[in-house]
């Protein structure tokens, strides 16, 4: 897979930055954060976005929320303990029903990976339009062109 564009690598593009401290139980067998732990922390950083954006207030008492549809990540790097990685998140692309979240993640400075998962709005398990409250308030969260 080629690399991303570079416009996806600039951590000045995402409005959002949270740190995520890495673990010794998140390191494979050459002292690197394994994989399975590295698709974790690209969780632990979409539901932080989501609970700073205003995701969950700006929908109200509606019983809609978001599932990811499709993850596709980059290891752009190795990724070492103990260093905390820092997660540069912003939301892209909003469809009907679905919008993309792009991750940006660095470690000391060094990018080492990068990550775009498509967002399904559903309520009850169905696929619902995205809601005008949400975008409206995911206006100032969405990547900077």
């Amino acid at each position: 897979m080629a690399k991303p564009d570079p416009a996806l690598l600039d951590p000045a593009r995402y409005p959002y930055t949270c740190e995520i401290a890495t673990r010794f139980g998140d390191l494979d067998v050459n002292q690197h954060v394994n994989n399975a732990a590295m698709v974790s922390l690209y969780e632990d950083a979409r539901v932080r976005f989501h609970g700073a954006s205003g995701y969950h207030a700006s929908l109200g008492a509606s019983g809609i929320t978001a599932m990811v549809a499709s993850c596709q990540l980059e290891y752009l790097g190795q990724a070492f303990y103990p260093s905390p990685l820092t997660f540069h998140v912003a939301a892209a692309e909003l469809g009907r029903t679905s919008y993309q979240l792009l991750q940006l993640v660095r470690q000391d400075g060094r990018t080492v990976g990068f990550s775009r998962a498509v967002m399904v709005c559903v309520r009850d398990s169905t696929a619902v339009a995205i809601p005008e409250s949400f975008r409206e308030s995911v206006k100032p969260w969405m990547f900077l062109a």
